[in-house]
């Protein structure tokens, strides 16, 4: 049997059919060749997010302690805030009769008017004989009589404009107590190991007790120096709060800074073409983070509201000066709320979904009908700029809108509508001054042959 000579020239057949196996072997190559590529940037691009993930989780973190430590600094540890925070408890109806009563009991108890009328009454029927000895069983009803005339004394007082001055110094003493206590401070605070948290209710008796001399009430200077309370909190955990109060008011400047310098990070860590889709993500965590947040504070008042005895303080008088203190917290859960809806939206719409084009496409046809840029006019030096830095236009203004909300010491929801609208304004404003270039630029790209 014969081989085949190896140094035997090919034959046309031969080098064809070679010829044919090295192209399909090329074109394998070719087809396989950007595989690898294209593999190794999906899994970046997986990193990438990941990373971008980790980040966006941190600033909602981050977003949650920055609202808890500006609430810190603003209401826990600024009397002068509390104090404005607290001062409209004065007209509320709740606290006015809780006081009434306690400051009735505080005075009725300590003068024992019914045994007093008792003795007075049976000294009367023995130096009296015509004085029947019956009437010393009056003493329980003059007694209560006597009391009714206190309560009402009381409530007109705890009722009027005056009330609300000494309410307001009896907070700022009881305020300045809970700083010292938190700040450690500790010499002239007040708050017992319970965590009481009381003002003062002597400068209020002793307007009480002159009140009572002016409407003749006989007892009255027979009323010894009160030295009572009322309590506005009571938690164990305030006495354990001295670290964490101090943390977050060192953090409260600072939290905030470093937030937004992760959402940031967060938008340039995701991919190229993702990073709106990021900046949606970013609102969207910390929209979330806050409706968590309020959550907590509702489930936190509900604990504390069944954890206080009600002989300390009523249900109704507990909840009122919880509501009211809470308020700046609440507020500031809304406004971070209302910014993260708007960037969540803003990433959203400037994103490559179907419904953001659709949308963007509707937003470009009125804004040519407004602009009326369908004339052909070239656009002039400044349309062209504002074109160029368009996108850079938005991220300023975008983060001078946040940057503003964030800041503001205390927020309204007044204040974050007025800042969104005017961001939306500003945007608008780019666009319409934008339009004219933009479409231009279209034109000649419609009209190069590819």
């Amino acid at each position: 049997m014969s081989t085949p000579d190896a140094a035997a020239p090919l034959s046309a057949d031969e080098r064809a059919e070679l010829e044919l196996l090295r192209k399909r072997v090329a074109d394998l190559e070719g087809a396989e060749a950007p595989s690898a590529p294209a593999s190794e940037r999906h899994r970046g691009n997986t990193l990438r997010w990941i990373a971008a993930g980790v980040l966006i989780v941190l600033v909602a973190v981050l977003v949650v302690g920055g609202v808890a430590a500006r609430f810190a600094r603003s209401q826990i540890l600024d009397t002068d805030r509390y104090v404005e925070t607290v001062a409209p408890l004065a007209k509320d109806p709740a606290i006015q009769a809780d006081i009434t009563n306690q400051i009735t009991q505080q005075i009725f108890t300590r003068l024992d008017i019914e045994a007093a009328t008792k003795d007075a009454l049976t000294a009367l029927t023995e130096n009296a004989p015509r004085v029947p000895t019956q009437v010393v069983g009056l003493a329980p009803v003059i007694a209560g009589q006597a009391e009714g005339f206190i309560r009402d004394t009381v409530n007109k007082l705890v009722t009027s404009d005056e009330f609300a001055n000494l309410w307001v110094d009896a907070n700022r003493i009881a305020h300045e107590n809970v700083v010292a206590v938190l700040t450690g401070n500790t010499k002239r605070v007040k708050i017992d190991e319970n965590g009481t948290v009381s003002i003062p209710l002597g400068p209020i008796i002793d307007k009480v007790k002159q009140r009572l001399d002016d409407r003749g009430f006989a007892f009255a200077d027979k009323i010894p120096q009160v030295d009572a309370s009322y309590t506005l909190f009571q938690s164990k955990d305030i006495v354990k709060a001295q670290r964490l109060t101090r943390l977050l008011d060192r953090l409260a400047t600072w939290l905030p800074w470093i937030a937004v310098a992760l959402a940031v990070g967060a938008i340039f860590t995701a991919p190229r073409g993702g990073r709106l889709r990021a900046m949606a993500l970013v609102g969207l965590a910390v929209a979330i983070a806050m409706v968590l947040l309020g959550f907590g504070l509702n489930a936190a008042r509900a604990y504390y509201l069944d954890d206080i005895p009600t002989d300390v303080l009523t249900p109704a008088a507990a909840g009122a000066i919880t509501d009211i203190v809470t308020v700046p917290l609440k507020l500031m859960i809304r406004a971070t709320f209302a910014v993260a809806v708007v960037i969540a939206l803003v990433g959203f719409l400037l994103g490559g979904s179907r419904s953001a084009h659709a949308v963007r496409h509707g937003y470009s046809r009125a804004l040519d009908a407004l602009r009326r840029s369908g004339s052909g006019r070239e656009p002039n030096q400044f349309e062209t700029w504002v074109a160029q830095l368009r996108v850079p236009l938005r991220i300023a203004i975008i983060a001078i809108a946040v940057a503003i909300l964030i800041f503001w010491r205390y927020p309204t929801g007044l204040v974050v509508l007025t800042v969104a609208v005017l961001a939306v304004i500003a945007l608008i404003v780019v666009e319409i001054l934008a339009r004219p270039a933009v479409n231009a630029a279209r034109a000649i790209e419609t009209s190069t042959p590819a």
